[in-house]
């Protein structure tokens, strides 16, 4: 006979059955129900030792229910479900005292992995939810973090687990990757909400202006003596090697605003190189966070940019769509600049585009006009050729039917054949049989090619 009972809350009949044999196929005996009223019952008359609710029983939110249960079953774990997965749902969910949040789809064994931890772990006690002000700080916030991938499940769990507490937090990830509204999410949601957020990009300030906007000058105090609030520091891996010295030194007292700090440098490789204390990178390396990168989140893409045509509506500009070609070019694009690239590429298209529908040759147009963007970033002569394919190509290839023979890739082939040739006769002065020579090439064949591409003529 079962030990354990689990109290089971889900309007979904095909997922409440799924989870219902799941569960009692793990040992545990398993009450269900679809009414938010019979799961308050069984709560307040003291039955079941865990409990796995969705968010959203009919019309009833669980987190309006939450905590009256709690308050009548401090010791009762709750884990809830949501297929909203938002950092709200996840934050609502850790400020109300729930175990754990677990975003659908969900694989039905780390459910069951999580039943038997919540009744293992000690009884959590907040019951706090999040107000109004925190939700629309959030969404002023330039733009929340959006996302439904595992990759931002993980973050939004982690941003949940720390808003509440004064841990250092080191949030990690390429640029453009929203560390920073990782940051203000931290901040927005938990308890350090009412003290100020101020923030210092180190990377773009000088050294001298580091020191004074850090820690002050001429009796003025720095940003490291606010109480209260948080402190976040982006771009901590530029900072000068002195300004390390004092940041230690301030950390040591712990009195201060609230320490975030965030990077696209890997500092454990820094300290091996002995160009970042040491002792500072495990002070800041308490909680680590890290920001996936956007092709390694490709499913967020679509709801990335509508989220962002709704913001370029709000500023003023004309309502706009994305047709379907349009939005399959985009998550093709794997977006070295991230979600700032794809922002201004959608603010562009918003601005640029004529048509109240937003086409493939639309976005096509403007990646090839966005390349300036991407200077700095390229990863050597292929990567720089399969940014190129990505930008010129990948629209052909799209919209390319299957009872159509393609030309794609002679073309593309005749357009880096055709650069390359004139390139070598212009360096042997239009020696051709030097030219063959400096290309590795038969000189008849490369007659052949000059005839065949045109350059002869030219």
């Amino acid at each position: 006979m079962a030990d354990k009972t689990v109290l089971l809350a889900e309007d979904d009949a095909s997922i409440r059955l799924i989870v219902n044999q799941t569960l009692v196929a793990a040992g545990y005996e398993v009450r269900a129900t679809s009414s938010p009223e019979a799961l308050e019952r069984w709560v307040r008359n003291g039955e079941g030792d865990v409990v796995v609710t969705d968010v959203y029983l009919g019309d009833a939110s669980i987190f309006d229910l939450l905590p009256s249960m709690r308050l009548s079953r401090p010791e009762l774990p709750f884990i809830v479900m949501s297929g909203q997965n938002t950092i709200l749902t996840a934050a609502n969910a850790a400020q109300h005292g729930a175990f754990d949040y677990l975003p659908k789809p969900f694989d039905i064994d780390a459910l069951t992995s999580l039943v038997q931890r919540a009744l293992k772990a000690p009884p959590k006690t907040s019951v706090r939810a999040i107000n109004p002000e925190s939700q629309k700080a959030i969404s002023d916030a330039g733009l929340p973090l959006i996302g439904r991938s595992d990759a931002m499940q993980e973050v939004y769990r982690i941003i949940a687990k720390v808003m509440n507490t004064d841990l250092t937090v080191l949030i990690e990830g390429e640029s453009g990757t929203g560390k920073e509204l990782a940051a203000r999410a931290i901040h927005q949601l938990g308890s350090a909400k009412d003290g100020k957020f101020v923030a210092l990009d180190l990377a773009a300030l000088p050294a001298a202006e580091i020191n004074r906007q850090l820690f002050g000058a001429n009796g003025e105090p720095g940003a490291v003596h606010q109480t209260g609030g948080t402190l976040y520091l982006d771009e901590i891996g530029d900072l000068p090697a002195e300004a390390q010295t004092q940041l230690v030194k301030f950390l040591r007292d712990a009195n201060g605003a609230r320490l975030i700090a965030s990077t696209r440098r890997n500092l454990g490789r820094m300290v091996e190189e002995g160009v970042f204390r040491e002792d500072l990178y495990y002070r800041l390396n308490v909680v680590r966070l890290a920001m996936p990168p956007l092709r390694l989140r490709k499913e967020d893409i679509p709801e990335l940019a509508r989220a962002f045509l709704i913001r370029a509506q709000r500023q003023g500009l004309s309502a706009k769509n994305f047709d379907k070609s349009a939005i399959d070019l985009i998550m093709a694009y794997d977006w070295p600049g991230n979600v700032r690239e794809l922002e201004n590429l959608v603010l562009r298209l918003a601005v640029l585009s004529p048509d109240d529908t937003i086409t493939l040759r639309d976005v096509e147009r403007e990646l090839r006009a966005g390349a300036s963007e991407q200077k700095g970033a390229s990863g050597g002569f292929e990567k720089d050729i399969e940014t190129l394919l990505h930008r010129h190509i990948m629209g052909d290839l799209i919209s390319s039917r299957e009872d159509e023979e393609s030309s794609v890739y002679s073309r593309v082939i005749d357009q880096v054949e055709r650069p390359l040739i004139r390139l070598a006769l212009s360096v042997t002065a239009g020696n051709k049989v030097k030219a063959a020579q400096l290309l590795g090439m038969n000189r008849n064949t490369l007659r052949a090619k000059i005839n065949a591409l045109g350059i002869a003529e030219e």
